[in-house]
């Protein structure tokens, strides 16, 4: 109960700035989050809702990124282990106290998938405004990915375009 009230705060408190950021003339662009060693941005416009961690029931012969499907407030959702999945491999064994900090970011269901990715930690709002530097996406780079930004600490952030994620075919074939 208390990490639902936890929840709650959060998600008040993210509004709140979010709000406050339209109604000062910043604009908040993305959700910023941790995943594995990598820091990511989901745009707002693809985020749906933010879920505290809940084991998913795992279904057998499927990727090792896909953990399975969750009842999240009454929808099935096919759940996405994101380091893994970004990375390739599996990132390490996580502790619980880790697993406390992550959130499961639902798809927007404009995008028309049931899908929730599993980040390790929200970190907040980000807008343009909060980066020193960017660059383009390397040719090499998964259709999915964005721009890659810097900010003024030296942390390198990477756009994530999640409408791109959800039609590419590996993201949609989850069969091992």
């Amino acid at each position: 109960m208390a990490n639902r009230d936890a929840l709650r705060a959060f998600q008040s408190r993210l509004a709140g700035r979010l709000q406050a950021a339209r109604s000062s003339g910043v604009s908040a662009s993305w959700l910023a989050v941790e995943a594995g060693d990598a820091k990511f941005l989901f745009p707002l416009g693809h985020a749906g809702e933010i879920f505290p961690w809940t084991p998913p029931q795992p279904v057998p012969y499927t990727q090792q990124w896909f953990l399975g499907v969750s009842n999240l407030r009454g929808g099935l959702y096919g759940v996405i282990e994101f380091a893994t999945f970004a990375a390739g491999r599996r990132t390490g064994p996580v502790t619980e106290a880790a697993r406390a900090q992550s959130r499961l970011v639902a798809l927007n269901e404009l995008l028309e998938v049931n899908c929730a990715l599993l980040i390790d930690r929200l970190v907040g709002l980000r807008g343009v405004e909060a980066f020193v530097s960017s660059k383009p996406p390397a040719e090499d780079a998964p259709a999915w990915t964005g721009v890659s930004y810097t900010d003024e600490a030296g942390e390198e952030w990477q756009e994530v375009n999640l409408q791109a994620l959800s039609q590419q075919p590996q993201f949609l074939s989850i069969g091992a």
